[in-house]
């Protein structure tokens, strides 16, 4: 017979054993959830904390109080006598000018978004701005953030215009305007600048395809590992800048509805444009560094190019002088055929460089000597050059981007930068607005009109 007390320590005892199981599988599924370790989901006991710098040693100079102007259900207005109340709020550090007009300031602003619940029963809120999510950009746009449109701005010039690094910008706003700002906030301001007006680049694109003349050109240009490279289209109105490929579909993706006249160097994607320009000032240092050369076929044909060249640019700026209306191309139609004979001699030249330069002018003839039949068009390609020098040098700075979205960013701002200063127009004010309106999730103002 089987006595009771065996019942009841068997009982216990499988109770105890169900226990310690249940209690190691809690365990393993505890080790599982934290990589493997015993510790606890968020901050350990002892570790170090980090506590918010930015904008703590400003006091809060006014307060702003948003309500919502109707139920957002039933459409009901509310009225001054209806009661709010704050269900959130934040602060917002903003760089402005000071009343005296001179130097910069730091205020802080304290912003009260308030709640009321309306008679059909719905509470009806105010909440910060938000610009809704876009393909390619990761950084947020919205409201809920404690650098203001001025301060974003003030932090994109300074990295865009005067090619600061983070690190420096960091240093700078902390030992000038005493604001502490860590450069994962300074990189975030970046973005959100470059993503507010990437909105404003389709307007920019549309004034490169209406212009009368293009200048183009194009300079390596790095993403991390990627040599990519950087091209630039630029008109009277107006500067953009594409980081991408150095391939045809870039251009044409810019280019497809394009009719003006289009002013480049040699690179071989630009001659489906027929009312295409060549710049002279490649090829004169081209037949310059062959006349120079102690190879003497590459020194002949040099010498030769070199001496057309300056013959028919004589000419040019004589007829531009005088302003009159001279055949060009008949006045020089026996010299040019016999230096594109010339050209044809040197066609399977075995020297490399006199071989190319020859072909190039085969391939471009009507390109480069077009501008007899117009003489008043440009004869070289300076405007593209200059429109780069400046990213040239930030690009030596900087080695270039690290992502697609600081890429994306960078010619963003860029190409508004350049096209205010193109129309004559300070871009900061004009920059401010297109972030602040963009992060209510609001259209952007159109470009400014040139001074």
């Amino acid at each position: 017979m089987i006595n009771i007390k065996q019942i009841v320590c068997r009982t216990l005892l499988e109770k105890n054993t169900n226990t310690d199981n249940t209690e190691k599988n809690n365990e393993t599924e505890k080790k599982n959830k934290n990589n493997g370790t015993n510790r606890t989901p968020g901050k350990q006991p002892g570790a170090q904390g980090f506590g918010l710098k930015f904008g703590t040693n400003i006091e809060v100079s006014k307060v702003i109080i948003h309500k919502p102007a109707c139920c957002h259900l039933c459409g009901v207005q509310f009225t001054e006598e209806t009661l709010f109340k704050s269900w959130t709020g934040r602060n917002e550090i903003e760089l402005q000018t000071p009343s005296s007009g001179v130097g910069l300031e730091l205020i802080k602003t304290r912003h009260l978004y308030q709640e009321t619940q309306c008679v059909c029963g719905h509470r009806s809120r105010e909440e910060p701005g938000r610009c809704e999510k876009e393909e390619g950009w990761k950084v947020e746009l919205t409201e809920w953030h404690m650098a203001g449109s001025n301060l974003v701005t003030f932090i994109a010039s300074l990295s865009q215009r005067q090619r600061i690094s983070r690190v420096r910008i960091h240093e700078f706003l902390l030992d000038w305007l005493g604001l502490h700002v860590s450069v994962g906030t300074i990189n975030q301001c970046i973005h959100e600048a470059g993503r507010a007006l990437s909105a404003v680049v389709p307007e920019i694109i549309n004034e490169i395809r209406q212009a009368e003349l293009l200048y183009a050109d194009e300079t390596s240009w790095k993403e991390a590992k990627d040599a990519l490279w950087l091209w630039v289209f630029t008109c009277a109105t107006a500067t953009l800048f594409i980081v991408g490929r150095r391939e045809k579909r870039v251009a044409q993706k810019i280019l497809c509805d394009f009719d003006g006249w289009l002013m480049s160097d040699g690179y071989r994607v630009y001659r489906d444009y027929e009312w295409r320009l060549r710049c002279w000032a490649h090829l004169i240092r081209k037949a310059r560094g062959l006349a120079e050369s102690t190879e003497q076929q590459a020194q002949k044909f040099g010498k030769r190019a070199l001496q057309i060249l300056e013959t028919v640019m004589d000419s040019i700026y004589q007829a531009r002088e005088k302003q009159t209306e001279t055949d060009l191309y008949k006045q020089h139609a026996i010299r040019l055929g016999l230096f594109w004979k010339f050209c044809d001699e040197y066609w399977d030249c075995e020297h490399k460089k006199t071989r190319e330069l020859a072909r190039e002018f085969c391939y471009d003839w009507d390109a480069i000597w077009r501008i007899l039949e117009y003489p008043s068009l440009p004869l070289t390609n300076n405007e593209a050059e200059r429109a780069l020098r400046h990213w040239v040098i930030s690009r030596r700075i900087s080695f270039g981007t690290r992502t697609p979205e600081g890429t994306a960013a960078f010619t963003s701002i860029a190409s508004v930068i350049d096209t205010c200063y193109k129309r004559k127009v300070s871009p900061w004010k004009y920059i401010a607005e297109v972030i602040r309106l963009r992060r209510k999730g609001l259209a952007v103002p159109p470009l400014p009109i040139a001074a």
